[in-house]
């Protein structure tokens, strides 16, 4: 039995620079972090006992023989990959909503490849959990995503990500102190949209878009070396915040669907209340809204968006962890029923 544990992350600077159509010709970067909010995934080898070989529990429950009957958009494909012919069940679960902006489809990958190379007896590095999880949303599922949240999620921490062509990249975590890494936190809001979305339509809309907004994505990459500098320097964290606001207003023209009028709407109430800045986080749409705020302004602006969901975060440094692990004790091809009750063996 094996329970892993895999963060989600928020993006602040350099989205839409990891896209690979970008990253072959331009390179990319971005800043982001990863928070104490977690896609948990329960893993084990089903015992013998049941018809079906293999249960999947998600949104749904799957009670199937062959995994390519699954449902379930990623596990069926990514078993048959790993050529998993044992009969297996999965549980999926997760601290925020699934759809929300916070890199959950590359967390929920991170942490099946994670569990399932551990069921395997296998233990792979953070860079193999990463560029798996890149070959298995770009390439396998054929998704319109970048590289960022695959890494993040199976690294952990606050990262400055470079990427360059060929699939290659490199992860730089960015050093602060423990003062200024509390002060970065306490001026962090998260809001809940309460509006799912599907992110790779939109972001097959941005990546359409690329040809013609080049200037704006190079000036979106600069931002992430000048986000660098702010925390790890003396300067006024209140800058992070004033940037993340000319982030988002680049950010929200790559696309017309990126931004909604409701979220504009949101947005500028939370400017109107203190806070310096913001962006709706992943490709857009909806899901969450992340505001930079300082501490003396938190209870105005969340008076302000008090039909919001305010969710308490903090920035984590584990990245995928296999948190649970108990050698499997059944099989289904080793022994016949007869030979598993009675102790029988050929």
């Amino acid at each position: 039995m094996i329970i892993t544990r895999t963060p989600f992350r928020i993006s602040f600077f350099g989205g839409g620079t990891d896209y690979p159509t970008w990253v072959e010709d331009h390179g990319g970067a971005t800043l982001s972090t990863t928070i104490n909010r977690y896609c948990y995934i329960f893993c084990r080898h089903l015992p013998p006992f049941f018809k079906d070989k293999n249960r999947i529990v998600w949104s749904e429950i799957e009670l199937v023989n062959d995994p390519m009957e699954i449902r379930h958009p990623v596990i069926g494909k990514v078993l048959s990959w790993m050529d998993i012919k044992e009969g297996i069940e999965i549980h999926h679960t997760g601290d925020l909503p699934a759809r929300s902006g916070l890199g959950s489809s590359s967390s929920f990958t991170v942490g099946l490849l994670n569990s399932l190379h551990t069921l395997k007896e296998k233990v792979v590095s953070k860079e193999t959990l990463a560029k798996q999880a890149i070959w298995v949303e770009q390439d396998l599922l054929k998704e319109n995503v970048g590289c960022q949240d695959q890494i993040a999620a199976a690294y952990g921490g606050l990262n400055k990500l470079e990427f360059s062509s060929g699939g290659r990249f490199d992860v730089k975590p960015v050093p602060l102190s423990q003062n200024r890494l509390q002060s970065l936190e306490s001026h962090l809001m998260l809001f809940y949209t309460g509006v799912s979305r599907r992110a790779s339509q939109i972001a097959g809309e941005v990546i359409k878009s690329i040809p013609n907004k080049t200037a704006d994505l190079h000036r979106m990459r600069e931002m992430v070396d000048e986000g660098v500098d702010i925390l790890t320097s003396n300067a006024d964290i209140a800058d992070f915040g004033r940037l993340l606001h000319e982030s988002w207003m680049l950010k929200r023209g790559l696309a017309p669907s990126i931004a909604p009028s409701f979220i504009d709407e949101i947005y500028e109430t939370a400017r109107g209340a203190g806070a310096l800045g913001g962006k709706l986080l992943g490709a857009g749409g909806g899901g969450f809204i992340l505001m930079f705020a300082p501490p003396s302004k938190r209870e105005v602006v969340c008076n302000a968006l008090s039909k919001l969901l305010l969710v308490p975060i903090e920035i984590e440094f584990s990245g995928s962890q296999v948190v649970f692990y108990q050698p499997g004790f059944y099989t289904r091809t080793a022994l016949t029923t007869r030979e598993f009750f009675l102790g029988e063996e050929n």
